[in-house]
């Protein structure tokens, strides 16, 4: 028996059922094209290029991160805090019982991720970790 559905199903073109992996330079390009001046809106541009506008939207958020860049930021610094006092006493709250910091210990909050190298580190797989936390 043929449905509606089934024949619905049948008239969409093979290569459009298939996921697409889209390269950053395209996803930039969709994205800017939905930020030029009197641009239709964010869903008749993703369906423009075989796209769900939810998906538009979730690059917008990535490229208004830098996240949609081709340049490799390898040189790029992250800003650090030195903290005199590893243990600061606040007013008001209870001293809790807290690991001693090993000297020679390094701390990173990158976002959620949170990353402590104690000792001596291998420089080449602290580069390794850092450039996947900056993906």
């Amino acid at each position: 028996m043929r449905t509606i559905r089934n024949t619905e199903l049948e008239a969409v073109p093979e290569e459009r059922r298939l996921r697409r992996h889209r390269s950053k330079l395209e996803r930039r390009q969709v994205v800017e094209e939905t930020m030029r001046p009197g641009a239709p809106s964010v869903a008749v541009i993703a369906r423009a290029h075989g796209v769900n506008a939810n998906q538009v939207f979730n690059w917008r958020k990535l490229y208004h991160a830098g996240r949609l860049d081709d340049k490799v930021r390898a040189g790029e610094l992250l800003p650090v805090r030195i903290s005199e006092n590893p243990h600061p006493v606040y007013p008001g709250v209870e001293r809790l019982a807290i690991a001693p910091v090993v000297a020679g210990a390094i701390h990173i909050e990158l976002g959620r991720a949170r990353i402590r190298v104690e000792g001596s580190a291998d420089p080449e797989n602290l580069r390794m970790v850092l450039e996947q936390l900056g993906r």
